[in-house]
């Protein structure tokens, strides 16, 4: 990992820095089990906290250890990350290691540790690191985790490593840092958006979601055979099309959001930039998750009007000659119904359901 020192600001960073010369302050929470977890976070705490320092010297790393089993198992790593998202916000921590004996899998391998950066939350399994070495093994994993969390730059962007630990470290109450963090976020921030929401792979999300999916092809099927769809696309025209287009985007984002819960509320002044950038990422994954089942919905949409409906019986409906547009149109308003009747599905998907969809973790499995 490339180490950035304390002295190599770039230019224009220097008004960053606290005035009084004091150290600004990152937040770790070590979440662990009732037991042996606790044991091995609490001498955890002052290794993670020496070998932080010695990484990043301009950051003061304050590294709290806190027993709590987050879950009644058995439990898998969504249910565990979700429970320490919600005790990272109630403590007003910046990261969150969350220590646990539960065995975690995924497809069938055994998962040593999941990261997750959107939320500022990782979870290390103890018992898939074996019976030997196990301080030396979780301190390393540990380490890096929470170099995961820092974003997936930290390591080849110096610079941006430095701004990501500015931002963990201010403290909104103090300064006007909280009303430029969202500036940088939707401006000069950009990339560490994008790699957040790169990291929730979103072109996956409806891949996740078999009720909303089944209902999209199910109304789309629907639509595609009845002749009253036929003329309201030939009817419509482009301008309306695409009005129907973005209303079902709307519709159906505005249900995964809302309906499971994935919009956050800030309960500390300290938290609320984390949140506004979690929020903005979580709809950003949506959103693009939501565009990239229509477009496959519009592709096999287009497919199945062209073999499905013989241009002579459309050309009836429609009581003209049909060319190639007079299908698009029709794949178009069939993607957009069949969005809409994806939001209806999306309804009755769990919340459960819809957070494993929407955010994808980078697990760390075992070779075995």
């Amino acid at each position: 990992m490339t180490v950035p020192h304390p002295g190599d600001q770039p230019p224009g960073d220097e008004d960053e820095a606290p005035a009084d010369g004091a150290l600004p302050d990152v937040v770790v929470g070590l979440v662990a089990a009732p037991g042996a977890a606790t044991e091995l976070a609490g001498w955890l705490t002052g290794e993670l906290s020496r070998q932080l320092s010695a990484e990043h010297a301009e950051i003061r790393w304050d590294v709290r250890c806190s027993e709590d089993g987050l879950v009644q198992p058995p439990a898998d790593d969504a249910e565990i990350v979700a429970a320490a998202r919600t005790r990272l916000l109630a403590e007003g921590w910046d990261l969150a290691v969350c220590l646990t004996y539960l065995p975690l899998a995924a497809n069938r391998r055994p998962v040593v540790a999941h990261a997750s950066p959107v939320h500022g939350v990782a979870v290390l399994s103890l018992p898939a690191l074996g019976a030997v070495g196990l301080r030396r093994r979780a301190l390393k994993t540990t380490l890096d985790l929470i170099r995961a969390l820092l974003g997936p730059r930290a390591g080849s962007d110096p610079v941006g490593l430095r701004r990501r630990l500015r931002e963990l470290a201010s403290e909104p109450a103090e300064s006007a840092e909280g009303i430029r963090f969202t500036a940088r976020v939707l401006s000069g921030n950009a990339r560490l958006l994008l790699g957040m929401v790169r990291a929730n792979r979103p072109w996956r999300l409806a891949a996740g979601l078999s009720r909303a999916l089944t209902a999209a092809i199910a109304a789309g099927v629907f639509a595609l055979v009845t002749s009253d769809i036929w003329r309201l696309a030939d009817a419509f025209g482009w301008a309306r099309l695409t009005a129907v287009a973005l209303g079902s985007v709307v519709a159906i984002a505005v249900t995964l959001i809302v309906g499971a819960q994935l919009w956050e509320g800030a309960p500390e002044r300290r938290v609320r930039k984390q949140v506004a950038l979690f929020n903005l990422a979580t709809t950003a994954t949506v959103v693009l998750g939501v565009l990239a089942l229509y477009a496959a919905l519009f592709v096999l949409a287009l497919a199945g009007a062209l073999l499905l409906v013989p241009s002579a019986l459309f050309a009836d409906g429609l009581a003209h000659a049909v060319g190639l547009s007079d299908y698009v149109e029709l794949a178009w308003l069939t993607s957009s119904l069949a969005t809409v009747g994806g939001a209806l599905g999306a309804g009755l998907e769990t919340d459960e359901a819809v957070r494993d969809a929407a955010y994808t973790y980078q697990p760390d499995r075992t070779a075995g």
